[in-house]
This record gives structure tokens, C-alpha cells and sequence, in this order.
């Protein structure tokens, strides 16, 4: 396994990492599967089943692992995808949580249990304001939402609430 970047996140899976790896590359441009390990006679897990999978999601390199049902993904880790638009915003939220569930504010939980947060730039600019009102404005749209609403978000930030 080559090691190209400095920090890689290590996501540790009871036996899907492939299948999860191959789901997050389906759903992201620019990516793909750049290595797979398999167990041998010593290890875990059964012999011939997927030990690591290192793969590239639009530029970011991640690691899977196969190592049993020890350990759950929790929402104290989770991947920012920061949307240029609307479409791009409907876009991941699809794929994203088929099979998976809607949380709050922008996060999701896919069906590995992966949490995620579909955001897109625009709301940043609106908070990124001197104007406490504004922000306030917007922070309440955004906190009323599950996926992010560009719109109402410009609408609240205008007042037009």
C-alpha cells in the first residue's frame, strides 16, 4: 500500500469496507479504488475476505477496514461536503441517504452509518456577516432544516421570511 498523503482517514468497518468504498466512489467525480488487501491464514477475519481497501474520493484519500462489529461510526466524526449550488446540494443528499437516514441542519447518515454534512458555500457567505441580526436570521432557517434550503436561507438572510 503506498502512502501518498501526510493524515488519511481510517474507517473501521465490520465486513462492507468494499462495498462502502465502492458505494463512496460511485457517488463522488474524480475517484477511485487505489488498493485492496485481503486476509491470509492469520488475521481476525476469514481468509480472502477484503482486509483493507484504499481509496480516493474526489481527491481525498481514505483507508477501510474489515475488523469485525467492535466498533460504530458516531456523529463525533463526520465529512463536510461543501456544495457550490442547490443541484449540488440535491445531488449528494440522494445519494447520500439511499439507504440511509436525514438527520438535522445539514447532516445525514448514510447506509453505513457514516455521518455527513451536505453544506453549501452560500451559507457560510450569509453568516460570515458583521450583521447579528442576519446571522441570527439565518442560523434559526438553517437550524428549522434537514437538507439546506439555498433559498430560504437567502430569503431569511433579505428578510423575507
Amino acid at each position: 500500500m503506498s502512502i501518498e498523503k501526510k493524515i488519511t482517514p481510517f474507517l473501521w468497518f465490520d465486513t462492507n469496507a468494499e462495498e462502502a468504498a465502492n458505494f463512496y466512489v460511485s457517488v463522488f467525480k474524480n475517484s477511485s479504488i487505489d488498493v485492496v488487501t485481503h486476509y491470509g491464514d492469520t488475521g481476525p477475519m476469514p481468509k480472502g475476505l477484503v482486509m483493507t481497501i484504499g481509496f480516493t474520493v474526489d481527491g481525498q484519500v481514505f483507508t477501510a477496514l474489515n475488523a469485525g462489529p467492535v466498533f460504530k461510526f458516531n456523529e463525533a466524526i463526520s465529512f463536510v461536503v461543501n456544495c457550490d449550488d442547490q443541484n449540488e446540494v440535491d445531488y449528494y443528499w440522494s445519494k447520500l441517504t439511499e439507504g440511509g437516514k436525514e438527520v438535522e441542519c445539514g447532516w445525514l447518515k448514510d447506509r453505513f452509518g457514516l455521518s455527513w454534512q451536505i453544506v453549501p458555500k452560500r451559507f457560510f457567505e450569509l453568516i460570515d456577516t458583521k450583521d447579528a441580526a442576519q446571522r441570527d436570521r439565518v442560523m434559526g432557517a438553517m437550524m428549522q432544516m434537514k437538507k439546506f434550503n439555498i433559498q430560504a436561507l437567502e430569503d431569511a438572510a433579505d428578510k423575507n421570511i
